[in-house]
């Protein structure tokens, strides 16, 4: 069972989610809240795979829970949800190091991609925020060469993970085991000191790699 954390402060929204989460039998909503400090006080108490948080909630936003969680419990995934498909809220997100951004008026198929994506490691984002987010990135390229201690493997791993493969994804392109993945990610991360997935594939949109 994949236990999931929502949080978002509209009742009526919440239980919407949740049945359209719920039709995958293996994935339970295990933790509801309406705000970001409920949200983080519940991951104190229980475990989650995944947390799937309202941008904007009382008390506490849900950026600002996200970066608790994912300070405080790097093992869950973060998804963070809203009707805004704003720029800002969306660089914050990458920045944070978010498995996704998805709108709350998307279809279950797609939030539910989703939840799979994150879970195997990937980054989701919906097509109408992606519009908006790669130029954003690409206004920040970096004319510089990608680091050049990364070997051609590293730097075809970037490239896929800049495009929001999946280490499972990864594999099958590039003819290599997940492990071999996972290895080299681990290196590339401590090449150029970065934190996670997201961060490798805002440096590999902003170095051209994608």
């Amino acid at each position: 069972m994949i236990r999931i954390l929502l949080a978002e402060d509209q009742v009526m929204v919440r239980q919407g989610l949740k049945m359209m989460i719920e039709t995958e039998p293996e994935f339970k909503v295990t933790g509801e809240t309406d705000n970001g400090k409920e949200a983080i006080a519940l991951c104190e108490k229980m475990q989650f795979d995944i947390a799937i948080l309202d941008i904007r909630m009382p008390v506490m936003d849900g950026l600002k829970a996200a970066k608790t969680i994912q300070s405080r419990w790097p093992q869950t995934k973060i998804l963070m949800l809203t009707t805004f498909d704003d720029d800002d809220y969306v660089m914050e997100a990458l920045r944070i190091g978010v498995s996704g951004y998805i709108l709350k008026n998307g279809d279950t198929d797609s939030l539910l991609r989703s939840i799979r994506s994150a879970l195997k490691g990937g980054l989701s984002i919906e097509e109408g925020v992606a519009a908006k987010v790669v130029p954003q990135l690409m206004k920040q390229q970096n004319t510089k060469e990608p680091d050049p201690s990364l070997t051609p493997r590293e730097r075809a791993i970037l490239k896929c993970i800049g495009e929001g493969l999946s280490n499972n994804e990864i594999a099958e392109r590039l003819a290599i085991s997940t492990g071999t993945v996972k290895n080299n990610t681990s290196q590339i991360l401590t090449k150029l000191d970065l934190r996670d997935r997201t961060q490798l594939a805002i440096y590999a949109i902003r170095h051209n790699l994608v």
